[in-house]
């Protein structure tokens, strides 16, 4: 009888400090520079897909980085299809005291954006009755009492830097851009031709979610992030890229 309680004690302790096989990121089809680069459906650069691979490097268990359309990423989490779920605020989930949560890592400040010679808006509520360049499926809260009320439509294009083009192109007025992909828009754009903020709409700290599962090493993830944002390794992740 002692000797099946020892092995059964044994058996606790080795699944308490079981290491998984493979960790399981998702990744966002509409991302775009700097944050994200793809290529046949598969983070191949950008700056989360540098901060992935550097947490499990860190770790010493290997990424597997699903490339999902944004909605279809809560259901995988629910599914218990991914693990780690980078570059997302608890604003912008419904479930998200079921998760653990990182220290915030970047930060997503979103502008309203137009082309050279506009002027700058007093508030959000000012491009009522236009078209605005939105990503599908993503949410705008400051704005979505315009769309409510029809006063407001939104031209939608599959990622960030598909609405910036059409932007550009002259499809619409205004349309909604994060900081950083503008910037890098923008860099090789002669000056005259560059997108310019016209008012800023949010600014929301993100980090990373992670599943609430005991053969998850949450803990050891959670931590690691935390030695990377203090050591300065996420501001060097950054600076590739601007």
């Amino acid at each position: 009888m002692r000797s099946f309680v020892l092995a059964l004690l044994l058996c606790w302790s080795s699944f308490g400090n079981a290491v998984p096989a493979v960790l399981r990121f998702s990744a966002v089809d509409s991302w775009a520079m700097p944050l994200a680069e793809f290529k046949d459906n598969h983070l191949t650069g950008g700056i989360l897909h540098d901060l992935i691979n550097r947490l499990a490097q860190r770790l010493d268990i290997p990424a597997q980085i699903q490339v999902l359309p944004r909605n279809r990423v809560e259901l995988a989490l629910k599914q218990g299809e991914i693990d780690v779920r980078c570059y997302v605020s608890p604003k912008w989930i419904t479930n998200s005291t079921e998760f653990l949560w990182s220290v915030p890592l970047l930060y997503q400040r979103d502008l309203i954006v137009s082309r050279q010679g506009s002027e700058h808006l007093a508030s959000p509520d000012a491009i009522s009755g236009e078209s605005v360049g939105t990503v599908l499926g993503y949410a705008y809260p400051r704005l979505q009492h315009l769309f409510d009320r029809g006063s407001l439509l939104r031209d939608e294009a599959r990622n960030q830097e598909l609405v910036l083009q059409k932007l550009l192109a002259g499809r619409y007025k205004y349309a909604v851009s994060n900081e950083m992909a503008l910037g890098w828009f923008n860099r090789d754009l002669p000056d005259s031709d560059r997108l310019v903020s016209v008012g800023t709409l949010d600014e929301e700290p993100v980090g990373c979610l992670i599943r609430n599962d005991p053969a998850i090493p949450a803990q050891r993830i959670l931590r690691t992030l935390v030695q990377m944002k203090e050591s300065g390794e996420i501001d060097e992740i950054l600076a590739r890229y601007q």
